[in-house]
């Protein structure tokens, strides 16, 4: 559906994005994270022709996004952080409204099943301005439906949204997957989220790729993270360093000991720990996207010390 190469974004002195490549394939939920001024949101605006690269080049739908602008954006839908939407009109009244500016032929029945689609169906005669953000978000993303999309592109969908929007929204990104076969892009730093709901990932820092792979890889039991506190951090990793376990030793995060393995060899760690007479404070298995996302974008990358 997507394929970038060797993207790059430069504003005089600053690179917003650096070289990056990256495939999205029909049918993803493609997850694509990154703290925030990573990058994300300029890709993003690429991708949708509203700034033009420095270099690279863009395909989509097997096209050149250069030379085929106009036939590949009228099969994409998106929404940019917050949707604009007129606050004085329903929202019927708005999907309606976005549906003939975009040349379509719009009836009753289709704009009421795209509000159906995003739950706002017995809310479509309500004005705008009566929506909480989660509905305003999801009424932004009924009206990047209307013409029928291959593709959603939605960048940080859940900002500002307290729980029950953001429950919402993933609900929905779930359900254009699954049950309406869409692929959809999906940038956030709310990293639970999109660990919920992500087939693939892309994980950017300063404009550059740092990995791109399925959640499922990327989440190796192999790869679990061991985070381990002692009554004395300097004397443990001695003791660490030089037994069966010094090569699971990582770069140390918050002034603990870090450890990666299998999470079944969890409890043979447990045992070794004892046989070297460490006094253990806390050992906490860490194997989520976040602390995925914390282990390969820390700036600490020497080897572990601790001080006095």
């Amino acid at each position: 559906m997507i394929k970038v190469s060797n993207l790059t974004k430069q504003y005089k002195r600053n690179t917003a994005v650096s070289d990056l490549s990256f495939t999205v394939n029909q049918g993803d939920v493609y997850g694509f994270l990154g703290q925030n001024g990573a990058g994300k949101s300029t890709t993003i605006r690429m991708l949708l022709t509203l700034i033009t690269p420095t270099s690279g080049n863009i395909e989509i739908f097997g096209m050149n996004l250069q030379e085929n602008r106009t036939d590949i954006l009228r099969q994409i839908g998106a929404v940019v952080e917050k949707p604009d939407v007129y606050k004085y009109l329903s929202a019927y009244e708005n999907v309606s409204l976005f549906a003939r500016m975009s040349g379509i032929k719009v009836s009753d029945k289709l704009i009421k099943n795209q509000l159906e689609v995003v739950g706002l169906a017995d809310r479509s005669k309500d004005i705008v301005t009566t929506f909480s953000q989660g509905m305003k978000q999801r009424l932004g993303i009924a009206i990047a439906l209307v013409h029928n999309p291959k593709l959603i592109i939605l960048d940080e969908p859940t900002n500002g949204l307290d729980p029950q929007g953001i429950a919402d929204v993933r609900n929905l990104i779930l359900s254009l997957s699954n049950e309406m076969g869409k692929t959809v892009v999906v940038s956030s730093h709310l990293l639970s989220e999109i660990e919920q709901v992500a087939s693939r990932l892309l994980i950017i820092d300063k404009g550059k790729k740092l990995v791109e792979g399925s959640t499922q890889e990327l989440l190796d039991p192999a790869q679990t993270m061991i985070e381990l506190d002692t009554a004395d951090n300097i004397a443990a990793l001695d003791k660490l360093a030089q037994s069966e376990w010094a090569t699971a030793l990582q770069p140390e995060r918050n002034g603990k000991l870090l450890l990666k393995m299998h999470k079944n060899n969890i409890p043979e760690l447990h045992k070794g720990l004892v046989a070297l007479d460490i006094a253990v404070i806390s050992l906490q298995p860490r194997h989520s996207l976040e602390d995925y996302f914390l282990q390969i974008t820390t700036t600490n990358q020497h080897v572990p010390t601790f001080a006095n």
